[in-house]
């Protein structure tokens, strides 16, 4: 959704453009929308899972009675009730929390191999996507019809990318976009200079695969970190692969002197992230990690016999009630908060969501695991 919401808008943005051709005012109109992102914070609910992790347990039950009644249900009187008094109960009690850093990315070798990976391919999908988006007016005979068409193929590669996720997997559908694209961009080296279309044409189906990459990268990478420091492995991965921006702009500078320079760096750097994210464990239908131990134990039997599977085979999931069914969540409470603040180590109920399972964990104070979904 929010990638077919960021192409919708860079094809406004051509229309803006070719309407509004002074690029002060051009800025002031593209810019001013984004004022209305700071209306968020009166809006945007905190995460329940997040304030359960916290033991913030009356605000966590203050927004899900305001979620029932958006969305037109009857909050369970019982679940209510069970909250009441575990916040009674827990008025006084101190919660201790579980602090992990960017460091605890690196400490084990799998997670370590992992996490290079991931940012690397980051790097690779964000530097060279972006990279298409700013090089798109460089080609074809009219600049604004050139920036309209880069962002119109994003579309129905979104709508693949989808089916192939779910179907194939996340790894070769992300690794064969980015190979595929690089080498469309590479290709671009065989064409005469006076081939502008046919330039154009290659240029247009390296962006569509590099935007079905893009859209993978984000839920593959959610995926492969563990709960307990998923948001700031994909922090961290995201910041590392934004430092390619800075070296975009020279890249495409390039292109004074030679067109398809930059077309061919970008389809290299392409190739290398898309070989090099072949060495990922695959998500699709897996039990997703959650702490650090499992984040280093998944993906460590990972055999060249594994990775040329491309249809990962389908465990028995069972339909086993998911963790926000509020009819259950009291016992599971229970189970989380009256455990006399003593490490846990096992996990509760299985969380069913599309095709990956979690498992929901506790940290060593009884409270709830943070679960992210991307």
């Amino acid at each position: 959704m929010t990638c077919t919401f960021y192409t919708s808008s860079i094809m406004l943005l051509s229309v803006v453009t070719y309407l509004e051709r002074d690029w002060v005012k051009l800025s002031y109109y593209t810019s001013m929308p984004f004022h209305l992102y700071f209306g968020y914070i009166f809006v945007m609910p905190e995460s329940p899972r997040w304030l359960l992790m916290r033991g913030r347990l009356e605000e966590a039950l203050g927004i899900l009675e305001r979620m029932a009644n958006v969305n037109g249900k009857n909050f369970p009187a019982k679940v209510k009730a069970d909250f009441e008094a575990k916040i009674l109960k827990n008025k006084n009690a101190k919660i201790n929390t579980v602090t992990v850093s960017v460091i605890d990315l690196f400490r084990t070798p799998n997670m370590r191999l992992k996490t290079l990976l991931i940012t690397l391919s980051w790097f690779a999908n964000e530097t060279v996507y972006l990279g298409l988006s700013y090089y798109g007016p460089s080609l074809g005979n009219d600049q604004y019809v050139s920036f309209f068409l880069s962002a119109a193929v994003e579309l129905p590669s979104y709508l693949c990318c989808w089916f192939l996720m779910d179907t194939f997997g996340r790894r070769w559908p992300l690794s064969l976009s980015m190979i595929f694209g690089g080498i469309a961009c590479v290709f671009t080296v065989t064409i005469p200079e006076e081939a502008v279309y046919e330039t154009l044409i290659l240029y247009l189906v390296s962006k569509a695969l590099l935007s079905a990459s893009f859209l993978i990268i984000y839920p593959f990478a959610g995926e492969l970190y563990p709960t307990q420091v998923r948001g700031i492995g994909i922090g961290a991965s995201s910041y590392v692969g934004g430092l390619g921006l800075i070296a975009i702009p020279f890249v495409t500078y390039l292109g004074r002197d030679n067109l398809k320079l930059p077309l061919v760096i970008m389809g290299i750097v392409s190739m290398i992230g898309g070989f090099t994210s072949l060495r990922l464990p695959e998500t699709l239908h897996e039990r997703l990690p959650q702490t650090l131990e499992e984040g280093e134990n998944f993906g460590q039997e990972w055999s060249l016999n594994t990775c040329m599977r491309c249809h990962p085979k389908k465990e028995g999931i069972s339909p086993i009630e998911s963790y926000e069914d509020l009819d259950l969540l009291p016992s599971r409470i229970d189970q989380e908060v009256n455990q006399n603040m003593q490490p846990q180590r096992h996990s509760i109920k299985r969380l069913v969501r599309q095709m990956s399972v979690m498992e929901t964990q506790r940290n060593f104070d009884g409270t709830m695991q943070l679960t992210h979904w991307i």
